[in-house]
C-alpha cells in the first residue's frame, strides 16, 4: 500500500503508530481503534519492521554484520540462530559486501540496504517504509526498489510505504490511499485508478502526482551578475579519515544565478555545501569573499568570518534540519537571525511572519520546532535561513520530504531571491527541481572516479 497525501497530513505518524512507537504517556490525544494482527500495536512489535528515511539513525554498530545482529540479540534470540539469520538477511538485500564490512565505509545506498536487512533479520510481517529512498540519488534509489521488489517476491510481507518519488514506488504497490490533515482518508483504489480520478485535486493539495513536473518559473531578463564567493582547488578531509571526502573543487558562486550541486551519494556534495558556507575550514585550497559581497574584505576567507557577519551574508540549510534549531517556538525560530543580526524586534517579527506565511506554517508558529513533521521541519530550516535576508544561500537538499506545493512554492520563492540579486547554490538529488531553478549546473563525480582521474 501505498500512503500519499500532503506534508504534515499524518502519514509518518500513522506509519509510528503501526509499528507501536507512539507512547500514550507522553501527551498528545487519539481517537479510534488501530490493531495489527488483532493487537494494539505495542503488543505486536515483533510482527512489524520500520524503516526511516535517513538509514545513518537506525545504524548503531561499527561491523555491518553486528549492526544486523543487535536487534536479534536484544530480542534474545538464541546465539546459534542469530547468524544464519543475518547471513539470510544480508542476502535478501544483495549487500555488496561481508559482515566485518565497517559501517562508516559504506555509501547512502549501502547503508540503506544494511537498514534493510536489519529490519528484515526481524521477521516482521508487516515492513513500514517511510521514504527509504529520500536521502539516495537517483541510481541508489532505483537499486533499493528492485532489493525491495525481490525481497517482497521473496518473503510476502504486507507493505505500506510512505514516498515523495510516486512514480518510481508503483512497482512495489497495489494499493494507494490519501490522506488529508483533518480529514482522514479521501481517496482510495488501483493506484492509477487514484491518480486518474482524482489527480488534478491529488496535485493541488500537494501529492506528487506522476507525469506533472514542477512549473518553470517565468523567463527572466538576468541582470550583469558579480561573483560573490570563490572556491579555488578547495577540499577537505576528515579527521581520522585517510582520503578527502571532497575532490579538489572549483566553484564560483554569482549573484543573480542559481548554482545546483548534483552528484552520487557520497561524492561530497555536502562537504562543499558547508565549504561554500564558511562551516569548514579547508584541508586544500580556499573559499574567499568577493568585493561584491564584502567591499574591502575581498579575498578574506570566509572560514575566519565573526559568526554575526557570516550569517548576515551567508544563509546555510543543512542536511538534517534539526542540527539548526535553537529555540522553543517556530516564530523564535524566525526571528533569532535577523534579531542576533542587528535588526530591531518588530522588524524580525514582521519578517518572521511573512515567512511563516510565505511557506505554510503560520498554524505552527508557537509550537516546538522539534514537533513537526518531516517536511514542516524543512521548511522551517529554509526559512530560518532566509530570515536574516543574506545575499548567498547555500541550501543541503532543500526539497527533501516536501509535498509538491511547498515545492513549488519554494521554487518561486528561490527563484525570486535569485533574480533580486542573490546568489542561490543548492545541493540536490531533485532532477526536476534542478532543471526549473538552476541556471548552472556542477556534478561531482564519485570519489573512485575522481581518484582516478
Amino acid at each position: 500500500m501505498l500512503l500519499l497525501g500532503p506534508s504534515g497530513s499524518g502519514k509518518s505518524t500513522l506509519l509510528m503508530a503501526l509499528a507501536g512507537l507512539l507512547d500514550p504517556s507522553g501527551g498528545g490525544e487519539s481517537e479510534g481503534e488501530l490493531v495489527v494482527d488483532g493487537l494494539p500495536p505495542r503488543e505486536a512489535r515483533d510482527r512489524t519492521g520500520l524503516l526511516f528515511q535517513d538509514p545513518e539513525s537506525q545504524i548503531a554498530m561499527a561491523r555491518s554484520g553486528d549492526d544486523v545482529a543487535f536487534g536479534l540479540e536484544n530480542r534474545c534470540i538464541p546465539g546459534d540462530a542469530i547468524w544464519p539469520r543475518v547471513a539470510a538477511a544480508l542476502d535478501a538485500v544483495r549487500f555488496p559486501y561481508g559482515p566485518d564490512r565497517p559501517t562508516d565505509a559504506l555509501s547512502g545506498g549501502e547503508q540503506q540496504r544494511l537498514a534493510l536487512a536489519g529490519v528484515l533479520a526481524m521477521r516482521p510481517g508487516l515492513l513500514l517504509l517511510d521514504e527509504p529512498t529520500a536521502n539516495l540519488d537517483p541510481g541508489g534509489a532505483a537499486a533499493i526498489t528492485d532489493v525491495l521488489l525481490e525481497v517482497l517476491r521473496r518473503l510476502g510481507l504486507t507493505l505500506v510505504l510512505v514516498e515523495h518519488r510516486v512514480a518510481e514506488a508503483l512497482p512495489l504497490v497495489d494499493r494507494a490511499v490519501v490522506l488529508e490533515a483533518g480529514r482522514g482518508v479521501v481517496a482510495e483504489g488501483r493506484p492509477r485508478q487514484v491518480f486518474a480520478e482524482h489527480g488534478d485535486r491529488l496535485a493541488e493539495a500537494g501529492v506528487w502526482v506522476p507525469d506533472r513536473r514542477l512549473p518553470s518559473p517565468p523567463e527572466r531578463t538576468r541582470p550583469p551578475s558579480e561573483t560573490l564567493l570563490l572556491a579555488e582547488q578547495v577540499s577537505f578531509t576528515y579527521p581520522g579519515s585517510r582520503s578527502p571526502a571532497l575532490p579538489r573543487s572549483d566553484v564560483q558562486l554569482r549573484s543573480s544565478e542559481a548554482l545546483a550541486v548534483t552528484g552520487p551519494n557520497g561524492s561530497g556534495k555536502s562537504t562543499l555545501a558547508m565549504l561554500l558556507a564558511g562551516l569548514l575550514r579547508p584541508t586544500v585550497g580556499s573559499v574567499v569573499a568577493g568585493e561584491a559581497l564584502a567591499p574591502g574584505r575581498g579575498h578574506d576567507a570566509i572560514w575566519r568570518w565573526p559568526a554575526s557577519a557570516l550569517a548576515r551574508q551567508v544563509g546555510t540549510v543543512f542536511q538534517d534540519p534539526e542540527h539548526q534549531f535553537l529555540t522553543g517556538t517556530v516564530r523564535d525560530e524566525l526571528m533569532l537571525g535577523p534579531l542576533r543580526t542587528g535588526v530591531e524586534r518588530p522588524a524580525a517579527r514582521r519578517r518572521a511572519d511573512e515567512l511563516l506565511d510565505r511557506l505554510h506554517l503560520s498554524h505552527l508558529a508557537e509550537a516546538n520546532p522539534f514537533t513537526l513533521s518531516g517536511g514542516e521541519k524543512r521548511r522551517l530550516s529554509v526559512a530560518t535561513a532566509l530570515a536574516p535576508a543574506p545575499s548567498v544561500l547555500v541550501l543541503d537538499e532543500p526539497t527533501f520530504g516536501q509535498d509538491r506545493r511547498t515545492a513549488t512554492e519554494l521554487l518561486a520563492l528561490l527563484a525570486a531571491l535569485r533574480d533580486d540579486g542573490r546568489a542561490v547554490c543548492f545541493v540536490t538529488h531533485d532532477r526536476d527541481f534542478a532543471s526549473a531553478l538552476a541556471d548552472r549546473t556542477l556534478r561531482l563525480p564519485a570519489l573512485q572516479e575522481a581518484q582516478l582521474g
